[in-house]
């Protein structure tokens, strides 16, 4: 692992954002939802023992379900923050899983071109202050063919107050789903509907937690007659010589 780093470009979560993140909710209500959403994204065949990054893997809960689902030869983890990263390698030691830790700013990888087959990049969007100087990099970092697995809450789930109390995030980056996913096109990376979802989990609707819903007093919004709170997108980067 790499030695201290602390980024200036992202904002660090609160102490009981923190907390959540080791939290079973975070585990088993997230963290495993959205990997398992994001592997039925696929259109095509999983790279064979792939190299995976986990850009932003905070306390390494996602490490055990990103080697069950996707079987990486080579686990490497990013994150700015020095303290996740030393539970992160705590983490890895439990499970007995073999990662390479580095402390590194997104937008800054400390990563050859071109030496990544599957970027994992899920919920650490909103924190980022450079979030275009991120994309570029994982753009940078992926092989042509290779995978970006992008999934974010939107604006419409940040801005709330129940969130804005209990965590921190740059308020001025935050974007809707149909953002997101023009920002990840025009970085140049390709992908079409059926790589595409829009989760709209009980967690995400924070202004009641869908409770209405789950006592059946109130059906929940279709599809386009709501704000999108979450979007998951695979994204692939073109083969050389392939237009986006």
């Amino acid at each position: 692992m790499s030695g201290p780093f602390l980024s200036e470009s992202y904002v660090e979560e609160t102490r009981f954002g923190l907390w959540f993140l080791r939290s079973h909710t975070w585990q088993h209500h997230v963290l495993r939802v959205a990997i398992n959403d994001l592997r039925n994204l696929f259109d095509s065949e999983l790279p064979s023992a792939p190299v995976l990054l986990d850009a932003g893997c905070g306390q390494g809960k996602s490490f055990r379900r990103l080697r069950e689902v996707f079987a990486p030869s080579r686990l490497l983890g990013v994150d700015a923050d020095p303290d996740s990263l030393t539970m992160s390698r705590a983490e890895a030691r439990a499970q007995g899983i073999d990662i390479e830790l580095i402390g590194s700013d997104c937008a800054a990888l400390q990563l050859p071109d071109a030496s990544v087959d599957l970027l994992f990049c899920h919920q650490t969007f909103h924190h980022l202050v450079e979030q275009e100087q991120a994309l570029a990099e994982f753009y940078r970092v992926l092989k042509p063919g290779g995978y970006l697995l992008f999934a974010e809450s939107t604006e419409a789930y940040i801005d709330t107050w129940v969130i804005r109390w209990f965590f921190r995030h740059p308020m001025h980056v935050q974007k809707s789903a149909e953002q997101y996913l023009q920002m990840i096109r025009d970085q140049g990376f390709a992908f079409g509907p059926q790589n595409v979802s829009y989760p709209y989990l009980w967690w995400s609707r924070a202004k009641d937690f869908g409770l209405l819903e789950r006592l059946k007093l109130r059906k929940p919004k279709p599809f386009g007659q709501r704000e999108e709170t979450l979007v998951n997108v695979v994204a692939r980067k073109p083969l050389e010589g392939a237009v986006p």
